[in-house]
């Protein structure tokens, strides 16, 4: 499992390569459009309208024998309570950079926030499609503005035409090799203990690996150049999140530990939180304790597990952590919240017109009004 966050400046195209994502995992038959209001995270009225993300959304999908539970967050600035309350969850993060208007001032709000929580981070280059996009300029401002612990995985050419693409480097490319062993033996010593000794002594495998552990102890940060709208580079990028970024793993049997990141309400006025399971197994109709003296009954568990949206499930071992029940950390949890209970609709009731439609038939289920009731609107 690997619970991934994707954050950037506002319109550096990190839902558009949420979309890409997707498709290439094969859960989409379609890449979305931010501009049409046709993507799968954007789901409120207003996101679609203005084209910009608000809320944080959950989404899954397969990476061969991983499953990636990827949050995509809101960029603009009036939004980063959602990114915050996000963090705390992440095994590992994509930073999303325009290759046009290269590193913004949100985007050092972000890296500097990733690299204080130690959060794996790789840096995602995007638009290299649009007129003006630059190679050099913003590698040079990354490693000015953002750390100097970046590392190139490749060469863009074709920069501002539709034919741009990615090329990665591989153990044929000397420059890259150098340029990696340099970044790596200063915070190994037996590498650089190697290193001083035969330059040649270390092979490009061992290199990558170190790579890897390096970036999950948040000191080097990999750099891929490519286009959600083209899909050029996100082939690579996959490759790397899978490569460089730490699974997670959890102890279905241990104490139920989890932290919820989310709160909504649903259709029918239902309480919604999104859990991201450490340990333990949680069960429909379980009474789980939260905050400092409350308690609340599970009603209704939903699992995010390779599709969307999530699937509702009865399951006994359904949002459990590890692999004793769901397949994901990420789970939708339903919890009964103080007020009226759910019943069926009577004339002689008063009713919340938002949550019972006209002409809906006697004994259909909704919510009556009642002070108590929480308002879902402000």
């Amino acid at each position: 499992m690997l619970n991934l966050g994707i954050l950037a400046h506002v319109d550096a195209g990190k839902t558009s390569l949420t979309e890409r994502l997707l498709y290439a995992a094969g859960v989409i038959d379609a890449v979305g459009s931010v501009d049409d209001g046709s993507t799968q995270t954007d789901s409120l009225a207003l996101e679609r309208r203005r084209g910009i993300t608000i809320k944080s959304a959950v989404v899954s999908f397969a990476v061969g024998d991983v499953t990636v539970n990827l949050i995509d967050t809101p960029g603009h600035p009036d939004f980063i309570a959602e990114v915050e309350r996000v963090l705390s969850v992440l095994d590992g993060a994509v930073l999303v950079i325009s290759a046009v208007e290269g590193v913004q001032a949100q985007t050092r709000v972000l890296m500097r926030t990733l690299r204080r929580l130690r959060i794996p981070t790789i840096i995602f280059v995007n638009k290299i499609d649009r007129r003006g996009a630059a190679y050099d300029r913003v590698l040079e401002e990354i490693a000015a503005k953002l750390t100097p612990a970046v590392v190139p995985m490749g060469t863009a050419r074709d920069l501002g035409t539709r034919g741009a693409h990615f090329v990665p480097y591989d153990a044929a490319s000397p420059e890259f090799t150098a340029r990696l062993a340099d970044l790596l033996t200063g915070h190994d010593d037996d590498l650089l203990a190697a290193y001083v000794e035969d330059e040649t002594a270390l092979p490009h495998s061992r290199l990558r690996k170190t790579l890897a552990v390096q970036v999950g102890q948040g000191l080097a940060h990999p750099v891929f150049f490519g286009s959600a709208i083209t899909g050029a580079g996100v082939s690579a990028l996959t490759t790397g999140i899978t490569e460089f970024l730490p699974a997670s793993s959890g102890d279905p049997d241990g104490p139920v530990s989890g932290t919820v990141f989310k709160v909504e309400r649903g259709p029918s006025g239902e309480k919604i939180a999104y859990v991201r399971m450490f340990s333990g197994t949680v069960r429909v109709r379980e009474r789980l304790r939260f905050g400092r003296d409350t308690e609340g009954k599970v009603t209704a568990i939903a699992v995010f597990d390779r599709a969307l949206p999530a699937r509702p499930t009865r399951s006994r071992r359904a949002g459990s952590a590890g692999s004793g029940g769901s397949r994901t950390y990420a789970s939708a949890t339903r919890w009964a919240s103080p007020g009226p209970r759910r019943t069926a609709c009577s004339p002689r009731r008063p009713w919340r017109r938002s949550s019972c439609p006209p002409g809906l038939p006697t004994g259909a289920r909704c919510t009556p009004r009642s002070p108590s009731s929480p308002s879902r609107t402000r």
